[in-house]
């Protein structure tokens, strides 16, 4: 007769007996895993996992913390672990894989969501659907958060608006309609965020130059900027230099922001920024951003900071804090 465990084999028998008579057979660990028999005994083999115990009739039994951990391998190898890899690996490197995989189906998920989203907004803008798609990027809003919706969402989504007008696939009213709801709806989100969660420096003075008639894209930084924690100040669109110097001094602006298409010229762009930059005060802050070539060329950007991505903000706005204390 086979032998049981060490710490069975000090019960008295009746106890024992008692014991791996709760125990599942290799039988019944089948069926609960979905790993066969012939593969447990291998992996058995060739690994030293499961070690099952032995009943008093030499039939092999699993204790439940076994069948847990065969249940989590069944798991990674049916989403493509070798056994090699995993069977031998401890519980925690178990879970750890386990909780990498559960992440990358939410990502998938959550990609698969956004797409669909990018298209039913595409497809109640050409039919017409205003408030159904008001209602979507609201609800988007509230399900994904302003900021993560504003990256992942509604910035692609721009992009994609603009495409498709630039293509004729839509018309210049329902691009107009686009821009118009979507203003709408940044600019409730922004009085929803509490007045005194923007009561932070660095004080901020947006707007874009005569000629950049484009607004979305500076409100798009705005809302940005506001969630962190910035106090701004937008002038709108196509404010002259003249009267944007005025503005910063007026307000104390520790930052002046524009934002670029490319409706202006490269050369109108970096005269423009070059003569900005030499009339605002030293300790003032020049920000630049859009989709302009002008910003991906080094020369005639001396002294202003780039900053061509709208999930960059975050992060230039800690370094402006860092750089101050």
């Amino acid at each position: 007769m086979t032998s049981t465990s060490p710490g069975i084999a000090e019960l008295p028998p009746d106890t024992a007996n008692e014991l791996l008579q709760g125990l599942p057979g290799i039988s019944a660990v089948e069926r609960d895993t979905g790993i066969s028999k012939d593969l447990l005994r291998v992996w058995e083999r060739r690994y030293g996992f499961p070690a099952p115990l032995r009943d008093f009739s030499g039939e092999r039994v699993y204790p439940a913390e076994q069948v847990q951990r065969l249940r989590l391998l069944k798991r990674l190898l049916d989403a493509g672990h070798r056994p090699g890899r995993v069977v031998a690996a401890s519980h925690e490197a178990l879970e750890a894989l386990l909780r990498v995989q559960a992440s990358a189906k939410q990502v998938a998920a959550s990609g698969a969501l956004l797409a669909q989203d990018q298209t039913s907004c595409i497809e109640m803008l050409v039919a017409h659907d205003v408030d159904g798609l008001r209602r979507l990027l609201s609800q988007a809003m509230l399900r994904m958060g302003l900021g993560p919706c504003l990256l992942e969402l509604i910035a692609p989504l721009t992009g994609l608006v603009g495409e498709k007008w630039l293509n004729g696939e839509l018309a210049i009213f329902e691009e107009h309609i686009y821009t118009e709801s979507l203003q709408q709806l940044l600019r409730q989100a922004l009085q929803s965020i509490p007045r005194d969660a923007l009561a932070e420096r660095p004080r901020v003075v947006l707007t874009t130059l005569p000629g950049e008639q484009h607004g979305l894209g500076l409100l798009m930084v705005e809302t940005m900027l506001a969630l962190a924690g910035c106090q701004c100040l937008s002038l709108g669109v196509q404010t002259p230099l003249d009267e944007l110097i005025r503005a910063a001094n007026s307000h104390k602006a520790d930052i002046v922001a524009l934002s670029f298409t490319g409706i202006l010229s490269t050369g109108m762009v970096q005269r423009s920024l070059g003569e900005l930059r030499a009339q605002l005060p030293p300790g003032v802050a020049l920000w630049a951003g859009g989709s302009s070539q002008a910003l991906q060329r080094g020369s005639g950007l001396d002294g202003i900071r780039r900053v061509t991505a709208l999930s960059a903000i975050a992060g230039e706005v800690s370094r402006w804090r860092a750089t101050q204390a």
